[in-house]
């Protein structure tokens, strides 16, 4: 694993996604514990698509029209839907001054987890993302593509821990108007609509 792998995955990891979104979203609406919870599920997310790409099942996706058609139809209705939650303020996303409770917790994750798993170019993505830095000569080649996707899952955690903490601190300035936060929900829904539109347009 060369600096070149790791600079690039940082790169991908910065970049505003929908995971950075809704971790950030979550961060502002129910504070530190939340954004962790929310940075734990996307990066959990990740698992099926490397998987994916280390099983070449991730080939199978995109050789096969209909399953690929499928699994973006669903992740096109599960933004939608999270941008309609936002904007009636249900959910993970509510801007709720109490916090999550435990079982909160564990939606928030699992709504961040589904948010990848429904994502078909994620496992296109390590599929053509992780050989590049794979040396074929040295053996093992699934086991250098496990490795590469776990330094890509902490990263993934490290940098969105990072945004959704930095959310967090901004929260009691946006609680304490309701005009931001009215703003901020639509903003928030416009960016998941957003990005399931572009999912939608999304080709193999």
């Amino acid at each position: 694993m060369g600096l070149d792998f790791l600079i690039t995955a940082l790169i991908v990891v910065i970049a505003p996604g929908t995971g950075v979104i809704y971790t950030v979203g979550t961060g502002l609406a129910q504070g530190r514990r939340a954004s962790l919870a929310a940075a734990a599920g996307c990066t959990m997310g990740i698992v099926p698509g490397a998987l994916a790409a280390i099983l070449g099942l991730a080939a199978v996706v995109h050789a096969s029209a209909l399953l690929f058609q499928a699994i973006k139809i669903a992740g096109v209705l599960y933004l939608i839907y999270l941008a309609w939650m936002t904007l009636s303020d249900r959910g993970p996303l509510n801007f709720d001054d109490r916090g999550p409770s435990a079982r909160g917790m564990w939606q928030i994750a699992r709504v961040g987890c589904l948010i990848n798993v429904l994502n078909p170019k994620l496992s296109i993505f390590f599929m053509a993302f992780l050989p590049q830095f794979v040396d074929v000569a040295a053996g093992g080649v699934a086991l250098q593509m496990a490795g590469l996707s776990a330094v890509f899952m902490a990263l993934t955690f490290g940098v969105f821990v990072i945004y959704g903490v930095f959310a967090a601190r901004l929260r009691d300035a946006v609680l304490a108007r309701p005009r931001v936060i009215a703003w901020v929900k639509r903003m928030l829904a416009a960016a998941f609509a957003g990005f399931g539109l572009r999912l939608a347009l999304a080709e193999r």
